[in-house]
């Protein structure tokens, strides 16, 4: 074995560490609490060697973040692959409910990966940390889960027309999407990928967003004990909606 790869493995196990020490603290103190200064200390070493491993906070944070995406990504992989091959309704819903499951029982995670403005956690010089036009963050999680399902749902399922006002917005995030799938190594056909399809995306994930995050943060407008309930009916309005029901 090299120097090099020994150094470099040397790094990568620190790197690691490192991020994990800061996910504890995010998920025990929240976000505020995950600075170098804490991670140093937790470690027995200096803020400014940490620097050495991330340019900055809001570096170690991204990073972190991917992690993240990562872990809910194998979690929902591993639900999809319990399901029948076939049952294409059955495999969306068990997407759904799994990334609502992760949700509730990860809030300070959630919170970090979908409820932080870009700008926060990008580097305040060198330019946006996300693709233009598509939250990295909605394709690293979604895209190996999404994109066979997409594919599927081409020939299963209607797709309603976006609103003409729309579709020239839809069109360029059209061309972010497909750009977002190929840089995870998904090629999508084109009937896949058009604007009315991408439209039936967005008002899913607005839907389905909209009520995990309410949740999370225990915003909704009144006390509901039942919340399973009206996520299980949102569920079955939005398969109505693309004849899936």
């Amino acid at each position: 074995m090299s120097q090099g790869t020994r150094r470099e493995r040397i790094r990568a196990a620190t790197e690691m560490e490192i991020r994990e020490h800061a996910r504890a603290l995010l998920v025990t103190k929240g976000r505020d609490a995950v600075t170098l200064r804490a991670i140093a200390r937790e470690l027995g070493i200096t803020a400014p060697a940490l620097y050495r491993y991330y340019d900055s906070r809001e570096d170690l944070l991204r990073q972190l973040g991917d992690d993240i995406c990562t872990d809910l990504v194998t979690e929902l992989t591993e639900r999809v692959r319990g399901v029948d091959a076939v049952d294409f309704r059955g495999k969306l819903n068990t997407v759904c409910h799994g990334f609502r499951r992760w949700a509730l029982a990860h809030p300070k995670e959630f919170a970090l990966v979908f409820a932080t403005r870009a700008d926060e956690t990008s580097e305040p010089e060198g330019g946006a940390a996300h693709p233009e036009g598509f939250e990295d963050r909605f394709a690293s999680v979604f895209m190996r889960i999404i994109g066979p399902l997409m594919v599927e749902a081409t020939n299963l399922v209607n797709h309603e027309a976006a609103p003409a006002g729309l579709r020239g917005e839809l069109t360029s995030n059209q061309q972010a999407l497909a750009h977002a799938f190929s840089d995870e190594g998904i090629e999508m056909p084109a009937e896949a990928l058009d604007t009315t399809a991408v439209f039936v995306l967005l008002r899913w994930w607005v839907r389905l967003y909209g009520h995990v995050a309410l949740e999370v943060f225990g915003r909704f407008p009144f006390t509901l004990i039942n919340s399973d309930l009206l996520y299980e009916s949102l569920l079955d309005e939005l398969a109505k909606e693309i004849g899936i029901a």
